[in-house]
């Protein structure tokens, strides 16, 4: 069709504007070719004609329909045009929040000057992967179509990021490179990710800085490659910088900052270690305060230097250099400062006081005098001579300015050179991907040298770009086979030779720059000269001799020519760097040695005036320029490129705020509309065959519909379109020219809106006859009703008449009665205070005098005691006095007798008389003794008495308590009396009251009829106030029920998040063991590269888990052989055990008594002959001990017989080796012969006591010469009781052949003897006190509180008392259940301690009798008899020998091929192997293997998911058969709350020996592992599918279509080969299927199911979220069905139950939303009620993105969205945007019992397991 026919009423097109560029209109009337009029009716109303010029006959740009607004790509719009463009941006940016476009292969990007939650890792994770057509826009799909490609192709990538300050070119560059880091790996040197991001802090301290346009400008370009191996790992980094603005360093203008490093400094002054550089606020200095602007808003200059300094540490930079380099930077703050004064004439001078001159020599390390000199003087040479001259002070203050922008220039090139040397990888490179952020088109009021390059470097960039767009635009039509012409495009090839070619710009002026008197003046003279007549791109301003003007492929630019030839220069003084060549400061030289190489800097010494030669050899900055950006432009044409331009949207700063003049200006010089101009010249449109029938089908008739697609398009298209040159077939897409789409839509809108009309009027006539027949249908039934009603009145009155008069006898009735009521409780009361009060006055009058008696009592005993203690003191002092006296007299007469030798045959011969007297002495010791026994034996009565004294208390008090209960009791009999009397008073009065009414009741029948009314009413109030109570009461107990309720999930919630938190740690721990152990096992590898035979063995296995981990480092492979050597035997044995070491230890003392006796007899036997009556004594002692010796040999026999009896009783009745049955004789035997030896045990020690006293004594014999044994002499009955020990002195010096001590020493152990068992029996005494005196207490505490509720019911009438009797006494009786529980519960742990302790002891009893049997069989002699075979029995067990147990796990674990075991044998057989074999340790009591078997097995099950953990079937399978060992485990321990399901012959089977709870643990922690491994395996099976599956396929064809799409978007999938919902249900029932044949736990399934669903729903929504083209009314409805599908899956297997719907709430929700109405208040409200589980984020998300698909969808308006957003701000949910498909719920392995009789399992032969026997 012709253009002018779209030119028709109601059509939209663009007019210009100059306050918006473009403005909105619409045709109010048809145009016809010829008119010069068009008229039209803007937005606002007004109307206005739009002339048409007849010469070019050019109508204004038509407007999209709408719903191809807002689209992804910009090439997808079917007019493309500048309006079209803009107005699509604007939608994007302003309406939706979307800052990213497509416009062909250009990402544009418009900065949004606010943080977006759209750059998180979750973000990354979503894109990374995804083809670039698939996503919405955005940085990150253009960095991975960069990295796939370079994957895919092995071709060098770059990213050319462009823009103007304050676009966003820095920012996107960094997160370019996020995300390279993020998705690559580093290739094995440590942290090369980090070192590449952590350069972008750096280049931002030294080159960035505030500018009128944006507070983080970069002041300079740079182009970073980005290095990759072959695995496409980051192994290293380089930049390139260029045309560093070095000006800054000097001067700012109004508004702006210089670079941010000196801001950091001058912030963080106050460190000490910047305290030498004497640094102070920004504002101090000239070079940072003249752009009167030190502050950024939300930047802390302080944190950003801390920042700095970490990037420096993390890329290797030393400390020193650091300060160095802030040294140097601190010295150029002070130079700053410098004053130069001018003097008379051409001179200037520096004040030798100036502090900031002697600060920047003293940071500098240079002579101060000479660096002055030279700042103002310079040094002039000619052919012959040099002379030095004095300058000027302008010239002075430019010298020192270049000064320091050339220092400035050496330490940022450093710099640079440095975080390449950090950057760069030792190993090769392979690859890379460049990112260039570099300036974009620049134009000021004042344009200079800087302008220039940069406008120079984007006209040479935008020739690249252009090239590159033609080439893959008209690859695009060679590969489609389509005819086609050559695209004219606009290339800017003459301007770039206007700059460089010979005799250009540049040219010139590196030629004036050579001249001796070359000026400003005279190049721009050149200019004017050569290059205005020659090139049109050049001009001359008309009001102007020094500017000139080029025509840039963006605009017309002027440049000022003023400075242009000392930029160019860029001179220094070469007298000045030669002064600071004289620094002390190595690095410093280090700098001014890599310039005199010329490295990388691009300043020049220029010494005043220097030959030609020297000039010559000198490059000039824009020579140097020229060559790095022709080597950027080799190194570009050599990738391949990826463009993103930013775009500014206004100039202040406003967030979301688009001015389209800057817009425009920016577009044009960015290049994106000459993209659009390439793009519409051709075919911008294009659709698959398949898209386009989907779309347009409604325009076919059913016999136009070809099986073949693309005839069927064909077909239909000659029929729309007659002009065959509007589009093109090829061979998989159709090309259309610019607007043929908008003219299609345009036909199905019209076709569709017929449709419509059509189906509106049978509708309409459909509700009009509907309604009618309701309303006839409505008059009836009011008819019938109202009569029905009236009959009903009429009856319902005669009922009412007939129940007034019963209901007024019923309420006469009721208030007698109640009258009567209240009088009698008026009287009850009465009665019941009075006695109790008479009750209470008896009661505490008999409390009095009790308590005073026993006050009286108390004193009197009291002062009784104290008379008899001071009376018994001073009876003690006074015999202490006179027996003191007496044996001082004494002591003086025996040292008379001493001196005389008459003494001595004394002595001699009285020494007969003498043992007699000890002997004596001895029995009056023996008397002494009886007497303190007697005196025991009378505390003891007192104590005795005390007792029965407080019991008969107790008793008192009971009593007194039964007499307060029989009175209590007679209380009610005497109350019921006086209600009966009452009772009768009453029947007389209301027997009076009735005569005397019946004479009333004429005058009150009509009073009473109105009482009886205002009754009904108050009834009916009441009653209405008790609903209200109730109601009250209900929402009540409703709202402590939903807060328990809550209370409950919250816990439950807890509960979940510590678990999750737990496996989450325990996930990391076993994530780091397993590196652990990798880095462990490379490091054997290499260690023992030459010993390939050798492999370490384990020899040590615990039950701990630090033993635990060791053996799972043993585990080396399938061919590993496990062995376990325990070296460490079990300290627990048996009862027995302890019993016979008991008997070793008596023997051993025994012995060793033995030894010390034979030393004493030793001894006794040298000194015979000098003592003989000492050595009688000795052997009487010596007699006792054998004596005792003897008796304990005979008693050690007869232990010893009663054990032989003991098992001659258990192996006669126990002939089957069975363990006796508690209660039988065997067992009651036991435990009486366990009791006998345990307290001849407690006899034993005892005499074992006394033997050692005696030895006391006997060691004492050896010692009788000793001084205290020699001469002491004392008479006992003298000696008080309870003699000093430290006076025994005394007493051995009276005694003088030491007999008299050793008596002394025996009584005292007796003594001691004595005291223990006396302190024994007070402990006792004490035990039993204290429990008589908590009884009492208790006693008391229970009649106080029986008094109390005594005292309580007499005050309470009969029902209520009744009623709290009732409550104490179940209160009481409750306390006292609990009690007996409590004590019940623990005499039954108690039992079942004891009784496994026998069970243990007996098995230990029945397998040494067995041995013994055995031994006792090989040495007698063998008796023929006849053997009978028996049918045999199976324990459940699986004999195995030591060496085996590597074969058994290779065979069992190692090499087992999961699918057979599953299919054909029972579920879980390996794990009832292992643990049979494990009964079998246990069951000889061998902890080794237990041990070794155990971890061996969590060894081999590690190793093999570690090797096989991408095998689905692999780890499903082991999962499922470690949760069956886990749980044979608690099934078998023997404790009772895992054996409720076991049947008796499984409770036999439990194991005995050993406790291997510690193990539950270990295996639970290896089922999380295995099971997190089984979710991530899932994970990647399923990840493939869900988009495909649950978004990207249609499930109901055909039903709304597809939009039209732009040159990045894939074709959707055709249903040949489509992923389906149904692919993703096989997948489901399949992992369904072979987990059930596995035998895994219904229960962990469920959480597997529950995980899946999670997965499935947070992949789908985090896609949906990133794709505007999914967010539409039709896909919510594909979505729901999906989900649909879901659902029904799991009612068919029936997991409804396992919380996978709950799972899919978000996705729910997402749908829902996407269908929902969005228009008015209550449809938000509705949103916000609706929307529970998906966060605020997320639903303005989707809103946002919500696309329509038809005309008749409209889109969410911004009004809505922000009513949305004011609904949804208090609420507290998660701000992120994506869901974490990442997150694992914790899982939970609840117990489950297993019903296999373990002696039934046969070991089938194709295990090769035949090693093992069963037993």
């Amino acid at each position: 069709m012709a253009t002018s026919e779209l030119y028709s009423k109601h059509a939209r097109v663009w007019l210009p504007d100059a306050a918006t560029v473009w403005k909105s209109a619409e045709l109010t009337k048809d145009y016809t070719p010829g008119d010069l009029t068009l008229f039209l009716q803007l937005e606002d109303g007004t109307t206005v004609e739009h002339k048409v010029n007849p010469q070019t006959n050019i109508l204004p740009p038509l407007r999209n329909p709408d719903i191809l607004v807002g689209e992804n790509d910009l090439t997808a719009l079917s007019y493309l045009h500048e309006p079209a463009v803009l107005h699509n941006l604007k939608v994007r940016f302003i309406d939706s929040k979307l800052i990213y476009t497509y416009c062909g292969i250009v990402l544009v990007a418009i900065n949004p000057y606010e943080s977006l939650p759209i750059y998180e890792p979750d973000i990354i994770n979503a894109y990374n992967g995804q083809n670039m057509g698939d996503m919405d826009p955005h940085i990150f799909a253009v960095a991975e179509e960069a990295y796939k490609q370079m994957a895919r192709d092995q071709r060098n990538q770059s990213i050319i990021i462009s823009g103007e300050s304050g676009a966003g070119k820095t920012v996107s560059a960094k997160y370019a490179m996020r995300y390279f880091a993020t998705v690559s790996c580093s290739s094995g040197e440590a942290n090369v990710e980090e070192r590449v991001l952590a350069s972008s802090p750096i280049m931002e301290a030294f080159g960035n800085a505030k500018t009128t346009r944006n507070d983080n400008s970069s002041r300079f370009g740079k182009y970073i490659e980005i290095g990759f191996d072959k695995k496409y790992c980051i192994n290293g980094a380089n930049m390139r910088t260029y045309l560093l603005e070095k000006s800054r360093v000097v001067f700012q203008a109004h508004g702006e900052r210089n670079y941010h490093i000196f801001y950091q400094l001058c912030a963080s002054s106050h460190l000490p270690e910047f305290k030498a550089f004497k640094l102070g606020c920004a504002d101090d200095f000239h070079c940072t305060n003249q752009g009167q602007s030190p502050v950024i808003d939300g930047v802390d200059d302080a944190k950003e230097l801390c920042s700095t300094r970490r990037a420096f540490s993390l890329l290797g930079m030393e400390e020193e250099d650091q300060m160095e380099v802030y040294q140097i930077l601190s010295a150029l703050l002070h130079l700053s400062n410098v004053e130069i004064k001018d003097q008379s004439g051409d001179r200037s001078s520096i004040l030798p006081d100036d502090a900031h001159m002697g600060v920047f020599c003293e940071l500098m390390g240079v002579p101060c005098e000479e660096t002055a000199h030279w700042l103002c003087h310079r040094k002039l040479k000619t052919s012959k001579e040099s002379f030095v001259k004095p300058v000027s002070r302008v010239n002075a203050v430019q010298g020192r300015d270049a000064l320091a922008k050339h220092i400035y220039a050496r330490i940022f090139s450093w710099i640079v050179g440095s975080i390449n040397n950090a950057l760069t990888s030792s190993g090769k490179q392979n690859s890379f991907i460049g990112v260039l952020d570099i300036y974009g088109f620049e134009t000021f009021d004042v344009n200079s040298f800087e302008q220039f390059c940069i406008n120079y470097a984007n006209e040479k960039l935008q020739q690249q770009f252009n090239l590159h767009v033609f080439k893959l635009e008209q690859e695009e039509y060679m590969r489609e086979e389509i005819s086609w012409t050559l695209i004219d495009f606009c290339d800017n090839q003459p301007c770039i030779n206007l700059i460089e070619a010979k005799l250009g710009v540049l040219d010139l002026l590196d030629e004036e720059c050579k001249m001796p008197k070359g000026s400003d003046d005279t190049w721009i003279q050149k200019l004017y000269n050569i290059l205005l007549k020659q090139n049109s791109h050049f001009e001359k301003p008309r009001l102007s001799n020094r500017a000139f003007i080029i025509h840039h492929f963006a605009d017309k630019v002027e440049y000022q020519c003023l400075g242009f030839l000392e930029k160019n220069k860029d001179t220094v003084n070469e007298e000045q760097i030669n002064a600071l060549k004289k620094t002390k400061f190595d690095f410093l030289l280090k700098l001014f040695d890599e310039d005199d190489k010329g490295a990388s800097s691009p300043s020049k010494l220029t010494p005043g005036r220097a030959g030609q030669s020297q000039r010559d050899n000198k490059k000039t900055v824009g020579l140097q320029f020229r060559q790095s950006l022709h080597l950027l432009m080799e190194t570009l044409n050599s990738t391949t490129p990826h463009y993103v331009r930013c775009i500014k949207p206004n100039d202040l700063k406003a967030p979301f705020m688009l001015d389209p003049v800057r817009a425009v200006q920016q577009l044009r010089a960015c290049g994106v509309l000459e993209t659009i101009r390439i793009s519409a010249a051709g075919f911008p449109s294009r659709w698959s065959y398949q898209e386009f029938f989907s779309r347009y089908r409604v325009l076919m008739k059913q016999k136009d519909v070809l099986p073949d697609r693309k005839q069927t398009c064909k077909d239909l298209l000659e029929k729309l379109i007659k002009n065959p040159e509007k589009y093109q077939f090829g061979k998989s897409k159709i090309f259309f020219r610019a607007g043929q789409v908008a003219y299609l839509e345009k036909l199905r809108s019209d076709k569709l809106r017929l449709a419509c009309v059509s189906i509106q009027k049978t509708i309409r006539c459909w509700l009009a006859r509907r309604k009618y027949l309701r309303m006839r249908r409505s008059v009836i039934t009011i008819q019938k009703y109202a009569r029905g009603h009236q009959a009903r009145r009429y009856v319902h009155f005669l009922r009412q008449t007939r129940a007034a008069a019963t209901i007024q006898c019923n309420v006469r009735m009721w208030l007698e009665r109640k009258r009567y009521l209240q009088k009698r409780s008026a009287a009850i009361a009465i009665q019941c205070m009075l006695r109790a009060y008479m009750a209470k006055q008896q009661y505490y009058k008999l409390m009095f005098e009790q308590k005073a008696v026993i006050i009286q009592k108390c004193v009197r005993g009291w002062l009784a005691k104290q008379h008899y203690r001071r009376t018994i003191a001073a009876i003690v002092l006074l015999q202490s006095c006179v027996r003191r006296v007496k044996a001082k007299k004494e002591l003086r007469k025996l040292k008379v007798e001493a001196r005389s030798v008459e003494h001595f045959k004394k002595l001699n011969v009285g020494m007969e008389n003498k043992i007699v007297q000890l002997q004596q002495k001895i029995n009056e010791q023996q008397k002494e003794n009886k007497e303190f026994s007697e005196r025991l034996s009378v505390l003891e009565k007192t104590h005795t008495l005390e007792r029965e004294r407080q019991s008969r208390e107790i008793e008192g008090l009971r009593r007194s308590e039964e007499e307060a209960r029989a009175k209590a009791e007679t209380v009610p009999s005497l109350l019921e009396q006086l209600s009966f009397l009452q009772q009768k008073l009453e029947n007389t009065c209301r027997e009076k009251d009735e005569l005397n009414e019946q004479t009333k009741i004429y005058k009150e029948q009509t009073q009473q009829v109105v009482d009886d009314l205002n009754m009904k009413n108050t009834l009916l109030q009441s009653n209405i106030d008790e609903l209200n109570k109730e109601i009250i009461q209900q929402a009540q107990q409703l709202t402590e029920t939903k807060a328990n309720f809550e209370n409950t999930q919250q816990l439950e919630k807890d509960l979940a998040e510590e678990r999750s938190r737990y496996q989450s740690l325990l996930s990391e721990h076993l994530q780091l063991e397993e590196r652990h152990k990798d880095l462990k096992e490379e490091m054997i590898l290499s260690n023992n590269s030459g010993k390939r035979g050798h492999k370490r063995r384990d020899s040590n296995y615990s039950s701990n888990s630090s033993e635990f981990s060791q053996s799972l480092d043993s585990f080396e492979g399938e061919d590993s052989v496990i062995q376990a050597e325990s070296e460490n035997k079990t300290v627990d044995l048996p009862i027995l055990l302890r019993l016979q070491r008991r008997v070793k230890e008596l023997e051993q003392e025994k012995q060793s008594l033995w030894q010390q006796l034979d030393k004493n007899e030793e001894a006794q036997q040298q000194k015979e002959k000098e003592i003989e009556k000492q050595s009688t004594a000795g052997r009487t002692e010596l007699d006792l001990e054998t004596l005792k010796r003897k008796e304990l040999e005979t008693e050690n026999k007869k232990l010893k017989q009663d054990l032989t009896d003991l098992r001659k009783s258990l192996t006669s009745e126990n002939s089957d080796a069975a363990p006796p049955v508690p209660g039988s004789l065997p067992y009651k035997t036991l435990l009486e012969q366990l009791t006998s030896s345990i307290e001849e045990l407690e006899m034993r020690k005892e005499e074992v006591l006394l033997l050692r006293s005696h030895m006391v004594r006997q060691e004492a014999l050896k010692h009788r010469d000793s001084i205290l044994g020699e001469n002491a002499k004392l008479e006992f009955g003298e000696i008080p009781p309870f003699q000093d020990v430290n006076k025994s002195t005394d007493v051995h010096a009276l005694n003088e052949d030491g007999e008299l001590w050793l008596a002394y020493e025996g009584l005292k152990e007796t003594n001691r003897l004595l005291e223990c068992q006396m302190q024994e029996q007070q402990h006792v005494h004490d035990e039993k006190y204290q429990k008589l005196l908590e009884e009492v207490n208790k006693l008391r505490a229970e009649k106080e509180q029986q008094q109390k509720l005594l005292t309580q019911s007499l005050d309470l009438p009969e029902d209520a008392r009744i009623e709290a009797s009732l409550k104490h006494e179940i209160t009481r009786l409750t306390n006292e259940n609990l009690e007996r529980m409590e004590e019940q519960e623990k005499q039954e742990k108690t039992i079942r301690k004891l009784t496994k302790q026998l069970k243990i002891y007996m098995k230990k009893v029945e397998d040494f009798e067995v041995s013994l049997q055995h031994a006792s069989v090989t040495n007698d002699a063998v008796r023929v008899v006849n053997i009978t075979r028996k049918e045999k029995e199976y324990q459940g067990m699986l004999e195995y020998k030591e060496g085996d147990l590597s074969r058994l796990l290779k065979c069992l674990i190692i090499d087992l091929k999961p699918r057979g075991v599953a299919v054909s044998f029972t579920p879980g057989l390996p794990a009832y192997v292992i643990f049979m074999c494990l009964r079998y340790a246990d069951n000889i009591s061998n902890d080794r293997r237990v041990s070794a078997l155990l971890n061996s097995t969590i060894s081999s099950i590690k190793g093999v998911v570690k090797r096989k953990g991408e095998d689905f079937e692999v780890t499903s399978f082991w999962l499922a058969n470690t949760c069956r060992l886990m749980h044979c485990l608690k099934q078998y321990s023997g404790d009772e709350a895992f054996m409720v399901h076991n049947t008796a012959k499984q409770n036999e089977q439990s194991l005995t020996n050993f406790e291997l709870s510690e193990y539950h643990q270990l295996f639970g922690d290896l089922a999380i592992q295995i099971y997190h491994q089984l979710i991530k395996c899932l994970d990647n099976i399923l990840q493939p599918v869900i988009v495909a599956s649950m978004l990207e396929h249609e499930p109901i064809q055909g039903v709304l279509g597809s939009k039209p799409t732009g040159l990045r978007k894939r074709s959707t999938s055709t249903s040949d080969g489509a992923v389906t919902i149904e692919v993703l249900l096989q997948r489901l029932s399949f992992f369904l299927t072979t987990m059930s044949q596995h035998g895994m736990d219904v229960n962990v399934v469920k959480q597997i199911v529950k995980q899946l669903f999670y997965v499935i729903g947070a992949v789908t929504l985090n896609h949906l979220l990133l794709r505007k083209d999914m967010c539409s009314w039709s896909k919510g409805l594909h979505i729901r069905y999906n989900i649909w599908q879901l659902e029904e899956w799991l009612g068919e297997n029936e997991l409804s139950d396992c919380g996978a719907k709950e799972t899919l709430e978000p996705l729910i929700q997402a749908a829902q939303l996407l269908q929902i109405k969005k228009k008015t208040e209550a449809d938000a409200l509705a949103i916000c009620n609706m929307c529970t589980a998906l966060t605020t984020a997320q639903i303005i998300k989707v809103l946002t993105l919500y696309t329509p698909v038809i005309e008749f969808e409209e889109r969410v308006s911004t009004t809505f969205i922000s009513t949305i957003k004011n609904l949804l701000k208090d609420r507290n949910a998660s701000t992120t945007l994506m869901m974490d498909a990442k997150k694992i719920y914790s899982v939970i392995f609840p117990f489950t019992p297993s019903s296999v009789a373990l002696e039934t399992l046969q070991i089938p032969a194709s295990l090769n397991l035949a090693f093992l026997t069963r037993v």
